[in-house]
């Protein structure tokens, strides 16, 4: 029986080390721009299967082979984060009214809904739960995050996850370094920048010159706008390309619907043609099958 038992503790330590070894390879490629596969985020984890936000969506992202799970934050009316995308608990839970009126108590109580609106067994999370859980596990993109940032890297601290986190946002490169200073060394920002705006170009320089930032997050509504197959050249080797495929206006129509008809003009084109080597998805399942033909992703 003794063997058994140390044969099982071996069995779940070389399992617990092939996962962190799992999430330092993403984190490598990222800060190494490995142009050569593309890295797969899920976008609220898998909420085709489980609600969003949730522990079982993160699982699930991770058994698929996901590299980054993207998760929402909130605060409670008690100061307690959780993940939530919405400011009011309708939509995603059996609850009612706004997460910062409401206490954690009571948002412990409620049940998740899933992406047909009915009640499950799950329940909402806090950030700190939701960091020890993926811990070692998958990278994790915390969205609306920046307004609790503070807060959040002391949970980041207290869990051992700084170096798992992605950050991103809208504001300027001085505005990032004033804000987040030496959290930069641990923590991943990536800018996200509308090409339709004027001096987009010139904002991605200026973060190149002063920031080198690992990625950035491209968003543009039609392909007239010249600029996304210019900077597939401009950012070579200099910084990942970042694209979202959740709905049309954020690619220039090469969304996850357009993919649903034809994957080559949809994902294929931004990978190809705009230099993407991060896609952001809501069919996590389907797009990995299609970057596994392609042998751009394990």
């Amino acid at each position: 029986m003794k063997k058994i038992y140390l044969l099982l503790f071996a069995v779940l330590a070389v399992l617990q080390l092939s996962a962190q070894d799992r999430v330092t390879q993403i984190r490598e490629k990222l800060m190494n721009r490995d142009q050569s596969s593309v890295i797969v985020v899920a976008h609220r984890g898998d909420w085709r299967n489980f609600p969003e936000n949730s522990l079982e969506a993160i699982d699930n992202a991770v058994r698929m082979g996901v590299d980054i799970v993207e998760l929402d934050v909130k605060k409670t009316k008690d100061g307690e984060l959780i993940l939530m995308h919405d400011r009011a608990l309708d939509r995603t839970t059996t609850g009612k009214g706004l997460v910062s009126e409401a206490t954690l108590d009571y948002i412990r109580g409620l049940k998740l809904k899933n992406g047909c609106n009915i009640r499950t067994i799950h329940k909402v999370p806090t950030l700190e739960e939701a960091l020890l859980h993926a811990k070692g596990k998958i990278m994790i993109n915390l969205d609306q995050a920046d307004l609790y940032f503070d807060q959040i890297y002391e949970l980041m601290k207290k869990t051992g996850t700084t170096k798992q986190i992605i950050m991103k946002g809208r504001k300027t490169a001085a505005e990032v370094k004033k804000q987040f200073g030496d959290y930069l060394n641990d923590v991943i920002y990536m800018p996200i920048v509308d090409l339709d705006k004027p001096g987009a170009e010139e904002q991605i320089e200026t973060f190149v010159k002063e920031m080198s930032p690992v990625a950035f997050e491209l968003l543009y509504v039609k392909d007239s706008n010249p600029l996304p197959k210019k900077l597939a050249t401009t950012l070579a080797d200099r910084s990942f390309i970042w694209y979202n495929t959740l709905w049309d206006t954020m690619a220039g129509g090469h969304d996850d619907d357009m993919s649903l008809q034809n994957p080559d003009e949809g994902y294929g084109y931004l990978i190809d043609t705009l230099g993407c080597r991060i896609l952001q998805t809501d069919r996590p399942a389907y797009l990995l099958e299609y970057l596994r033909t392609k042998k751009m992703h394990e």
